[in-house]
């Protein structure tokens, strides 16, 4: 079975192709700029790679090129288009429409219905489905929600203390995001190390970062609340706020609550706090240098992830692993450092020279630790292909 699993920005469309159930990927591909005079598109397909711009003028016309790629009669991977089973989502929030699910019209209005949760995330994916439903009727279209591996988290842990019926009757409560990439993690731990009942406290840290707690495989809290603004700092998102903050900004600033939201989802995490850049590169590079404002976003991120992975150890009773994942996760050594120092009390013990040279699946705890600490890539898309292919087969 041939599956698309697809990654939607509201000008971009990024791809990558798997024979399932062997999992073997077939082609990556993307499209930048959907919607301008001229789009970035490039392929690759075994040894074969090419880059060109052409004008891409919407999502459908995306899913065309690509199709058309893989189909190439000199470097294609497949003979027929017919041979892509369907097309997998990672999408983000549908509120209690959670799950792995089939898209169709109910899902599709229940998602634009809750776009302030999820500006970024659910109305370009929204008006991408809508317009691949409509150009490719015969491909099932599978949206993997982001909420789907946190519906674990016991009551306790998901609950805000607001009035109750706010939680029954509009569905406030800690959703819970990035599950894709932090179920991988949990089933790839207990594919590593050949434990199926281990501890694992996941760390996403990248553009938008989040922690959670992992017993067994099953997620028992996440850093991410009702929408993915909360929790840990992000890269220009605001994370954990005050909302009592707002009416005194609205009289401040004579901004709106919309305006506000605005600055708070756009303006705000770790671009806001240095004024500089929310890529943790840069602000590394010019912490380095004495910049003060990325000293300070840089120590409230790595504060940040501390106090959630204490909380998370008292929320499992102990933690076997730390696993660090995601773009800074994998990549930053400063940050893996900074977040594990003075945590001996607690059996954890980085060891520096590991942590200096560690590369795609390493171990980077000193020989005396008591916790295993991990650097281990994420891989997204195949998590949503496998539950395409769940999705799919349950339908036959």
């Amino acid at each position: 079975m041939k599956v698309l699993v697809a990654n939607l920005g509201s000008t971009s469309f990024k791809y990558r192709l798997f024979d399932m159930p062997a999992e073997v990927q077939l082609a990556r591909g993307g499209i930048d700029r959907i919607g301008e005079e001229q789009s970035h598109c490039f392929v690759e397909i075994g040894a074969h790679r090419e880059e060109h711009e052409q004008n891409v003028p919407d999502h459908a016309a995306a899913v065309n090129l690509c199709l058309s790629q893989l189909t190439n009669s000199d470097w294609g991977c497949l003979d027929s288009a017919d041979e892509v089973a369907g097309i997998g989502f990672k999408a983000v929030f549908a509120g209690n429409m959670s799950g792995i699910r089939l898209v169709d019209e109910t899902l599709l209005t229940k998602m634009e219905a809750l776009a302030d949760i999820a500006p970024a995330h659910n109305p370009p994916y929204a008006r991408a489905m809508r317009q691949l439903r409509q150009a490719f009727p015969e491909i099932p279209l599978v949206a993997a929600l982001e909420t789907a591996f946190h519906e674990t988290i016991p009551p306790e842990n998901r609950a805000y203390a607001i009035p109750h019926e706010w939680q029954e009757e509009y569905e406030v409560q800690r959703w819970g995001f990035h599950g894709a990439s932090h179920r991988y993690i949990g089933s790839r731990m207990a594919e590593l190390t050949g434990k199926d009942d281990l501890k694992v406290i996941s760390c996403h840290l990248g553009g938008s970062s989040s922690l959670c707690a992992i017993e067994g495989g099953v997620s028992k809290a996440n850093s991410l609340g009702m929408s993915p603004q909360t929790g840990l700092p992000h890269n220009n998102r605001v994370g954990d706020f005050d909302p009592f903050a707002l009416p005194v900004l609205i009289k401040a600033t004579g901004k709106s609550l919309a305006e506000l939201l605005e600055d708070l989802s756009s303006k705000g995490g770790l671009l806001g706090m240095s004024g500089l850049s929310g890529d943790c590169r840069d602000l590394e590079e010019a912490a380095a240098s004495g910049h003060k404002r990325a000293q300070l976003a840089l120590g409230v991120f790595h504060s940040a992830i501390r106090q959630y992975l204490g909380a998370y150890m008292t929320v499992l009773g102990g933690v076997d692993a730390i696993v660090f994942t995601g773009g800074i996760g994998e990549n930053s050594v400063s940050l893996r450092e900074k977040v594990c120092s003075n945590l001996e009390w607690a059996g954890i013990r980085l060891d520096s020279k590991k942590n200096k040279t560690a590369s795609n699946e390493a171990q980077i705890q000193a020989d005396d630790s008591k916790v295993q600490i991990w650097v281990v890539p994420t891989n997204e898309e195949i998590v949503v292909g496998r539950q395409t292919v769940e999705v799919i087969e349950g339908r036959s």
